[in-house]
């Protein structure tokens, strides 16, 4: 008996660059890619037809394709078109688990129920997907999540049938002739293969303590899952309902204070709403219009939830930041982008987060002094340590500019300098001679640095150094490009220091203490 709960799932192949092509007015027919990071992440089915493919570079997908339109990937734009299909399913299925824009899962006992069985209640959902424009539609439905999702996105059949049903106990049958990269993990999908292990197949057949000390927890959580064993169920999403807050101005406002005493009855109501719906409010949409038309929008982030003075608060910020509207206001409009269950937030026995009164006094400095006025550091990612430096307004969720997780060629091991100076502090290196070390362009020092120049003059003799190690930059953009060598060197007194050479000269980037 399988512990996997029976899933149906609907999946529409290409929804999000489909949803891109509507929103730019692009017909489904041309051959359109998504890309991102100069790599495709997705594209229609007129694209591939021509030689294209996912993780193909973007120069190449053109020069197979010379029609091809190549938009940026804006991942809000899919999620934002599927909501009109999760609304129709919901109004004749209710309980619906997205799990990524053209993607979702419901429990299929219900529906196969009412419906008379799993066949006719996937054919119903795709027929309730194609009226809402969602045309290709296919739907699956087996033991377990993953089992489900792969026979919906037709892997391992014909691709041709628009529903596929895994009959109860055969999902590790039909699992089995796949390939590992049906996994979906790209590390055990390059390395199973070369250890002679093609198929889902073979991979159940090596033992779950052996697959667990090899290859980890993740591992064993794939194999798990190429066995069929997948216990996680479909959680129903949360609906969204019509809480936005609207205030509108006749005649049009010019002053801020004015604006923000209008709308802060307004957003009084609107928490108090999403609380009766037992939710909070972590990202915050304001909406601003100007009288000639203008329109200024923004999304706001916070470590937890909004409250009502904060929220008036966003809309203040943004009327003294903004540059966009050259008229008095004449609308507001504020509206959830993310919201979590209230209980998520509940403050434990000992409380969480930083203190209320601490956040109270920052919050209100902040109200004074600008929205950029009270500032938060964060580690970020980066090549140079002042890349490594990030700093958040008081309030907004702390996310990094640049992912550490990332891969940074050319960056320094860790640990990086205690101190990094925000201004480069110029300076000489010298050899024993009195002579400026350089560097050339195979990387090769002139001399062995013996001394470092202050522009003051001081000097300080050196003990040891290493390096260089080179550092370019944008290579491809004349106006942004960099090219530099680093070294590190201690001195007499067992001061080490982050030295960098570039095309003006020598620099102490940093300190280490």
């Amino acid at each position: 008996m399988s512990c996997a709960p029976r899933l149906l799932v609907l999946h529409v192949p290409d929804w999000a660059v489909r949803a891109q092509a509507r929103e730019h007015r692009i017909p489904e027919s041309e051959p359109v890619a998504l890309v991102a990071a100069g790599a495709v992440t997705a594209c229609t089915a007129s694209a591939r037809t021509q030689g294209v493919r996912i993780g193909m570079r973007q120069r190449e997908a053109q020069g197979r394709c010379p029609g091809l339109h190549v938009e940026r990937e804006e991942p809000a734009i899919a999620a934002r078109a599927f909501e009109a299909v999760l609304a129709a399913l919901e109004e004749a299925l209710p309980g619906w688990h997205p799990l990524s824009p053209g993607t979702a899962a419901v429990r299929a006992r219900g529906p196969a129920r009412y419906y008379g069985g799993e066949l006719a209640a996937a054919r119903t959902v795709v027929g309730i997907a194609a009226g809402t424009g969602a045309t290709g539609a296919r739907a699956g439905v087996a033991d377990g999540l993953f089992a489900a999702e792969l026979a919906a996105r037709g892997v391992g059949g014909s691709g041709a049938e628009a529903v596929r049903i895994v009959p109860a106990g055969e999902a590790a049958a039909f699992l089995s002739p796949l390939p590992v990269s049906a996994l979906g993990d790209p590390e055990l999908a390059s390395l199973l293969p070369r250890l002679g292990i093609r198929t889902l197949g073979a991979f159940t057949a090596l033992g779950e303590a052996d697959v667990a000390a090899r290859f980890g927890p993740l591992g064993a959580r794939l194999h798990a899952l190429a066995r069929g064993r997948d216990p996680r169920p479909a959680t129903p999403r949360i609906p969204p309902r019509d809480v936005d807050a609207v205030v509108g101005f006749e005649p049009a406002v010019e002053r801020v204070d004015e604006v923000a005493f209008g709308v802060r009855a307004a957003c009084d109501d609107f928490v108090r709403a999403l609380l009766a719906e037992r939710l909070v409010c972590t990202a915050l949409r304001v909406e601003l219009t100007g009288e000639d038309g203008e329109l200024d929008e923004r999304v706001w982030l916070h470590p937890r939830s909004f409250s009502s003075a904060e929220v008036v608060d966003r809309v203040r910020w943004q009327l003294q930041a903004t540059e966009a509207l050259r008229s008095g206001v004449v609308r507001v409009r504020v509206s959830p982008d993310a919201v979590d269950p209230v209980h998520v937030h509940e403050s434990g026995l000992w409380g969480t987060g930083p203190d209320e009164r601490v956040h109270s006094v920052l919050s209100r400095v902040q109200g004074m002094v600008g929205h950029r006025g009270v500032l938060t550091p964060l580690l970020a990612g980066g090549r140079r340590p002042a890349d490594r430096q990030a700093l958040v307004p008081w309030g907004d969720r702390a996310t990094a500019p640049r992912e550490r997780a990332h891969p940074w060629p050319g960056a320094l091991p860790d640990p990086p300098p205690t101190t990094v100076y925000a201004v480069p502090r110029p300076l000489r290196v010298e050899d024993v001679h009195g002579r400026p070390v350089t560097v050339d362009e195979r990387g090769r020092v002139s001399a062995a640095p013996a001394v470092i120049v202050s522009q003051t003059g001081s000097r300080r003799d050196l003990t040891a150094w290493a390096g260089p190690w080179p550092l370019e930059e944008r290579w491809w953009d004349p106006s942004t490009a960099r090219v530099a060598h680093r070294v590190q060197a201690v001195d007499a007194s067992g001061c080490a220091w982050l030295l960098v050479l570039d095309g003006e000269g020598w620099w102490a980037e940093g300190r280490y203490d």
